[in-house]
């Protein structure tokens, strides 16, 4: 809709993941570095919490863009409500495998194999597991245990597991020693601050070719940072709704008035599917 009513050569808030819009805040630029040292070391868990919406997939695939695509091979688990063996079974979907009526030992003779081929056609093996905090005990347990494949001189898969805060107190808990031993890198990543929240409206508007039209009044940034508290997916729902309204009232300025105006929209319509919720 504002695309074309700005000039802009492609959507510069959409939600999902995208490395090519990566805005590197000190957080950012500081998790790259551990994950890049995790990655280096080609072995273990690398672990990445964060708000929901703080930007966890969008780093990891900024990482694996700096990696020679054809020497990893890279699988993605996204449903984390499993048990062990079903954890299993989507591992082995994910890096394109038989998993129909397999056995357990069957299916694990096909991971192994599958882990020595990539090994000796030299790529990596990466298994991104999105969602870690709703995994249990016993899928935790079984994903540890492939990390114990292996050839002489060098493990055969690194896993990288991303989660809410409250993956952290997971990984705690006392039956977590083992898997805590086989970490290689963690970080944190936490929101934007307020002059980034501004860099990080103004990056991503750069990389579709703003030409400050519209133009955003300064104190405007200072509403978006309270309102989404520094979250990067909270901004880019904010900025979209923002630019819906500039371009539905023909506005090539926007400032405080504007944002507080979306602002209440949205605080409104929470309310209302709260309520909605709540009659259910």
């Amino acid at each position: 809709m504002y695309l074309d009513y700005y000039g802009f050569t492609g959507k510069p808030f959409q939600l999902k993941p995208d490395a090519n819009f990566f805005f590197d805040s000190k957080g950012h630029k500081r998790a790259a570095a551990y994950l890049q040292y995790g990655l280096s070391q080609e072995d273990g868990f690398i672990i990445i919490t964060g708000e929901v919406g703080a930007g966890k997939t969008t780093l990891m695939r900024h990482l694996f863009q700096n990696l020679e695509q054809e020497k990893i091979v890279v699988a993605q688990l996204t449903n984390t409500n499993l048990d062990a063996d079903d954890a299993l079974c989507m591992v082995a979907a994910a890096f394109g495998l038989p998993y129909r009526n397999l056995s357990k030992a069957e299916l694990l003779l096909e991971l192994e194999q599958f882990l020595h081929q990539c090994a000796r056609e030299g790529k990596r093996a990466l298994l991104v597991v999105d969602e870690a905090q709703n995994l249990g005990q016993s899928t935790l347990e079984e994903l540890r245990m492939l990390s114990n494949y292996q050839t002489q001189n060098r493990p055969l898969l690194q896993t990288f597991l991303l989660g809410q805060p409250e993956f952290r107190r997971t990984l705690l808990g006392s039956h977590m020693q083992q898997l805590r031993q086989r970490v290689i890198a963690t970080y944190h990543l936490g929101p934007l601050d307020q002059s980034e929240t501004r860099a990080y409206i103004e990056h991503r508007l750069q990389k579709v070719g703003w030409n400050e039209n519209p133009a955003f009044q300064n104190e405007i940034f200072d509403v978006i940072h309270e309102f989404t508290a520094g979250i990067p997916r909270r901004i880019n729902q904010f900025c979209d709704r923002l630019l819906i309204m500039g371009c539905l009232e023909d506005l090539q300025i926007l400032g405080k008035a504007e944002a507080h105006e979306v602002m209440l929209d949205i605080k409104k319509e929470f309310d209302i599917s709260t309520s909605a919720d709540r009659l259910d």
